[in-house]
């Protein structure tokens, strides 16, 4: 029985210290490899001495989309440059551009506001956030109030080209919000000018007018 035993405790004892071991080891065959391990490399990661290695067996390979190319699930691009200093021909080109989101979640455009416009535009949409505070704010330019007319009646596009390029003081939030996150602010900016529009007016007010 011992002859057993001790043989069969010191094969164990080799079987775990041996399957313990840190050290790599070829897994053997592998039925379909290159299912098992992905051959995709990282997008537009190709050097330019990569390529130049292409060139000499007779490739031609560029993995830099053409111009125009959308990704998928994408909002179509806008087309308008930036207008040159003392331009304003897209600028002005940009009113016929029309909010291209059918739907949108209310609540994340909500947010993206707070977050990113209100810190100067206000809460109220009012051009009198934390950074203005009427004037006694850090910030001395007082921002766009987006309850007077000439703001309430702006188009969308041309609301995006500012939001997109910036406009006056305030900069480009292209690098902060994508292209759909600024038609999301936007559409909520025009939500809450076209509430503060639609707001009935105040009881007793017809009646008073139609006195004097």
């Amino acid at each position: 029985m011992k002859k057993i035993v001790i043989p069969s405790l010191i094969i164990l004892a080799v079987t775990l210290a041996v399957s313990c071991s840190d050290v790599q080891r070829n897994p053997g065959r592998i039925y379909m490899p290159d299912m098992a391990y992905s051959r995709a490399y990282e997008t537009y990661a190709t050097t330019e001495e990569m390529k130049a290695e292409l060139l000499r067996k007779g490739i031609h390979f560029s993995n830099t989309p053409v111009p125009g190319t959308i990704k998928r699930g994408e909002l179509l691009p806008f087309l308008l440059t930036k207008d040159a200093a003392g331009d304003s021909t897209n600028y002005v080109a940009s009113r016929q551009v029309k909010n291209p989101l059918l739907s949108m979640d209310t609540v994340e455009a909500e947010r993206l506001y707070l977050v990113n416009c209100a810190i100067c535009h206000g809460p109220k949409l009012d051009g009198n956030g934390p950074l203005y505070k009427g004037g006694d704010g850090p910030f001395p330019a007082a921002p766009a109030n987006f309850s007077l007319p000439q703001y309430v009646g702006m188009p969308e596009g041309q609301m995006f080209y500012s939001a997109t390029y910036g406009k006056n003081k305030m900069g480009s939030y292209a690098s902060q919000l994508n292209t759909e996150q600024r038609w999301m602010v936007i559409a909520y900016i025009k939500s809450k000018q076209a509430a503060a529009t639609a707001k009935p007016a105040a009881p007793g007010s017809d009646s008073t007018a139609a006195k004097k």
